[in-house]
């Protein structure tokens, strides 16, 4: 098997559902030896999310490619002395429980560095581990919700709107992934532990950028205003023959450019649109006057038109033509063929964070409920063939 750039980092990973396998995966992919640890008999939650593939769920194995999978019964006393054991030779400890959950069982962060005081703690929850809001339930659309996203996302007179895949939870996987890693290399300078604390809602908030900075610079609370941006025209979606095109100007000389293939030069010196801010004030107009020239044109004769001269725009694109796509999905390999032992061959997303040396990859499917427990339970605790099968009998694995 390939070395990854994570090669040696040993991560016990928790978690379930989304954000917090999110994170777990991208360290598994970047080589950690990431391990699964699941509920007995029922495992992670989304085990039973759809689609399924030869009744595997496919949403379980894109998050869980490349970890080893153990079954652990943490409410047992048996099952928290065996996880003990393996905090102790573990680098990392993923988990996003409701908070104080891990502390109810014994398992929280002040318990753990004491049995390894090198251990990174990352938890990623709903609003946190402190602050008056911490105990209740984080999903992704709460984080959507309350850290403002779906506030602006929509069309003008339209209602609050979802972003079409768990934006929040993403989010969520995503900031988690940044926080252990920088405490790993922490824990590599200094030989200590630290625990990460992510709420879906605070990334949610973070990634907000301009939308946040134009209440606090101007008091005026930002509206849904569909596909355009706030600060720069043409920045927004327009209708072509067959679907619809983004095209991005982010300056004058590339609205010059446009202004100039729709054969419209003119409009450049127009008082409404000369200058970045007018045509932010006037964009209803110039969508018109663009939309005018693009509804003549293909999605792709369109792209090539522009992208030859310079102007940023692509199409709408949508999933069939993603994974069909030569750059996406074939020179980027952002979607990758699997051999899972139930499924089958599938096809599952690749990796998006691309290495010159030590690819991050996906080399081992997601694996079935338990699959490693002997393997796992043999090497990593010591424990014997006999004592495994009398701890699964007894519902501890």
């Amino acid at each position: 098997m390939s070395r990854g750039i994570l090669d040696g980092i040993v991560v016990l990973d928790l978690t379930r559902v989304l954000a917090g396998p999110y994170c777990g995966m991208l360290l598994a992919d970047m080589g950690a030896d990431v391990i699964k640890i699941e509920r007995p008999k029922k495992g992670d939650d989304s085990r039973a999310f759809g689609p399924f593939i030869n009744g595997e769920s496919a949403y379980y194995m894109n998050l869980n490619r490349n970890k080893r999978g153990v079954t652990l019964n943490l409410k047992d006393e048996e099952g928290k002395k065996v996880f003990i054991e393996m905090v102790k030779k573990a680098d990392v400890v993923l988990e996003n429980y409701r908070p104080g959950t891990m502390e109810k069982l014994g398992l929280g962060y002040e318990t753990l560095k004491e049995i390894n005081p090198r251990i990174v703690y990352g938890c990623v929850s709903g609003f946190g581990h402190y602050g008056p809001y911490s105990q209740r339930a984080g999903y992704d659309i709460i984080g959507q919700a309350m850290g403002g996203l779906m506030s602006t996302t929509g069309w003008p007179g339209g209602q609050p709107t979802r972003t079409g895949t768990a934006m929040g939870d993403v989010l969520g996987g995503l900031s988690v992934t940044i926080g252990v890693l920088a405490a790993v290399v922490n824990q590599i300078k200094t030989g200590e532990g630290q625990k990460v604390d992510v709420a879906l809602v605070d990334s949610v908030v973070s990634s907000l950028e301009i939308i946040t900075q134009i209440y606090l610079a101007s008091g005026r609370i930002p509206e849904r205003i569909g596909n355009r941006y706030e600060s720069t025209y043409p920045y927004d979606s327009f209708q072509a023959k067959d679907g619809s095109v983004v095209i991005a100007c982010g300056n004058d000389k590339l609205f010059k450019l446009l202004a100039d293939e729709m054969g419209q030069s003119e409009i450049v010196d127009d008082p409404r649109f000369n200058k970045n801010t007018e045509r932010v004030l006037n964009h209803a107009v110039l969508k018109e006057i663009v939309e005018a020239w693009t509804v003549n044109y293909t999605i792709d004769e369109i792209q090539d038109k522009l992208l030859a001269i310079g102007v940023p725009t692509a199409p709408i694109n949508t999933i069939d033509r993603i994974v069909n796509d030569p750059h996406i999905a074939g020179a980027r390999e952002m979607f990758v063929e699997i051999d899972h032992p139930v499924a089958g061959k599938t096809k599952i997303t690749g990796e998006h964070i691309k290495f010159s040396d030590l690819k991050a990859d996906v080399r081992t499917p997601a694996p079935t409920l338990g699959q490693h427990n002997e393997e796992i339970y043999s090497d990593f605790v010591g424990l014997s063939a006999e004592e495994i099968e009398n701890c699964i009998n007894k519902g501890i694995f």
